[in-house]
């Protein structure tokens, strides 16, 4: 998943990446709603785990919003297009990326009964 946002973002997440072509950009914008259509309910789920008050939950469950607003979203020109709206999705799959890696291992240390305590329990 994080392959696929790399090749829009590249390692800086700047403008100055050159874009694919059209019928790659295509592809590339399908897979990255697949990868989000298969994340979003896993990150959500692994977040309804948590207490309500964990900030870990609250940071997850933004992010799952946010992906579902951008999922809902149409590409426009003003704000960059295909490509624009491509880099956004790409953007958003490697946050979730990173919430669903601090979500597993924070279940799984808590899961285990380690004397680890994180701050926002």
């Amino acid at each position: 998943m994080r392959e696929t946002a790399e090749e829009l973002l590249g390692p800086d997440d700047g403008p100055g990446v050159l874009p694919p072509s059209s019928p790659e950009l295509r592809h590339l914008t399908s897979v990255l709603r697949g990868h989000l259509d298969l994340l979003v309910p896993e990150v959500e789920r692994q977040a309804h785990r948590l207490s309500e008050e964990s900030v870990l939950r609250y940071c997850a469950l933004a992010c799952v919003g946010e992906a579902r607003r951008k999922l809902s979203a149409e590409p426009c020109r003003r704000y960059g297009g295909e490509v624009g709206h491509a880099r956004r999705l790409a953007r958003v799959l490697r946050a979730l990326c990173d919430h669903y890696e601090a979500l597993a291992q924070h279940l799984t240390v808590t899961s285990n009964q380690s004397p680890v305590r994180w701050q926002d329990e």
